[in-house]
């Protein structure tokens, strides 16, 4: 059988001492580095009530280089949280950066819809601005032929290793909540239909409930509230051997609250970190940890164990969202400063380690199904999940059937 994806992942163990070394030991965060930028990079994020991750990745990096405004590297912007609505705005939003003379590489994460038309505008007013799109919304091919890099976590993989997962955690059900929107794309469509194969082969029940579009006219709020409402009898009608999933940030915190209290199981968010939900839904303040991601695991930890989830709930330990943000934004200072290319994966790999030092990661190129085409600038990555009080579960280990890379998207 033709494998329809590649594991070219093969650094699972990478350390932050090596991508300074890289960098000629300079100080990335010292003001020096900040204050005597010769280039700009635009970062564009959600804003913090709908990807508060891909923010703080953001303002990680102005940290390290400063923001224009003074003097430094980096340009951050915020596109509508409504941007299904408002796809022109943040259209104008990110051609406008083009308009930076120093401006040389453009990040956006989550590339939400109008991303590839918005990049495709900005490559015919500045064909040498770099452009990376973490996390598309759009279908593969549309942001592939729009961006110099597409990054997704992997839909493929975590299709079967969430599924696993939460067997290895007791569950015999799996409730996946979404809504029409998001399984229109193939990322998010595709590990849906791979997630409910994987529960029949490996004995599970699947079930599928619908939830408000928080970018609909019930807004964040109304989503939330309506998932606050539901757990509670979902929890009661499936059993408390239940592993509860959501494709919606803004879903994430509002579940996870409610499951604490009334049972059930949680592998990790869609895009998955200890900031993801659990702050809010446990009530704690993680200010003093601000981007310590081990003291931020360990508080966080601490919580869940006390309000009785130790060995039900799980993450990434580090932020999926923080690091592409921060990760990607590191590679493309990297590739204008001439230290790396852009089709070179291993200081992809290294740019990423910096902000999750020792993490093991898997993943592989995005291969089409249909056509059996391997993609030469779209990557698909994850991380071993972390169960709380129980440590890591060896998800990257596991050897996901062939017959799951197969799939074709049936929307």
């Amino acid at each position: 059988m033709k494998r329809k994806f590649s594991f070219v992942l093969a650094i699972l163990m990478v350390f932050a001492i090596a991508t300074v070394s890289a960098m000629g030991g300079k100080d990335a965060g010292s003001p020096a580095a900040a204050g005597s930028t010769a280039f700009h990079i635009g970062v564009v994020t959600g804003t913090v009530s709908q990807s508060e991750d891909d923010l703080r990745g953001a303002e990680e990096l102005i940290k390290r280089y400063g923001k224009v405004a003074d003097g430094g590297m980096i340009q951050h912007i915020t596109y509508p949280d409504n941007f299904m609505d408002q796809q022109e705005t943040t259209i104008s939003q990110v051609v406008a950066l083009a308009d930076d003379p120093l401006m040389k590489a453009i990040v956006m994460n989550q590339s939400v819809p109008g991303t590839a038309e918005a990049f495709k505008r900005v490559r015919e007013k500045r064909p040498d601005i770099l452009l990376l799109a973490g996390e598309p919304h759009e279908d593969p091919l549309v942001i592939q032929g729009a961006a110099d890099l597409a990054l997704n976590s992997d839909f493929i993989s975590r299709g079967y290793t969430i599924i696993w997962a939460a067997k290895q955690l007791g569950a015999d059900t799996f409730v996946h909540i979404s809504f029409p929107r998001h399984m229109s794309y193939e990322t998010l469509g595709l590990r849906r239909q791979i997630m409910e194969q994987a529960c029949i082969d490996l004995g599970m029940k699947f079930v599928f409930e619908t939830a408000p579009d928080p970018t609909s006219d019930v807004g964040v709020a109304g989503a939330q509230q309506f998932i606050l409402e539901k757990v509670p009898a979902w929890v009661q009608k499936y059993g408390k051997n239940t592993a509860f999933f959501c494709t919606n940030d803004a879903h994430t915190e509002p579940l996870l609250k409610q499951l604490l209290q009334y049972g059930g199981l949680f592998v990790e968010a869609d895009l998955p970190s200890p900031l993801m939900g659990y702050p809010g839904a446990l009530g704690i303040d993680l200010t003093a940890e601000a981007g310590n991601f081990p003291a931020i695991l360990k508080k966080v930890e601490q919580a869940v164990i006390d309000k009785g989830g130790s060995g039900r709930f799980g993450t990434w330990a580090f932020s999926y969202g923080f690091t592409v943000t921060a990760g990607l934004g590191e590679f493309a200072k990297n590739v204008v400063e001439g230290k790396a290319t852009k089709n070179d994966l291993n200081a992809l790999y290294a740019a990423f380690a910096v902000y999750t030092p020792g993490a093991q990661w898997n993943g592989g190129s995005y291969i089409d199904a249909n056509t059996g085409v391997t993609a030469k600038n779209h990557l698909l990555v994850y991380m071993d999940t972390y169960v709380f009080g129980k440590g890591y579960l060896p998800t990257t280990k596991q050897t996901v059937p062939e017959k799951y890379y197969n799939m074709k998207f049936a929307k």
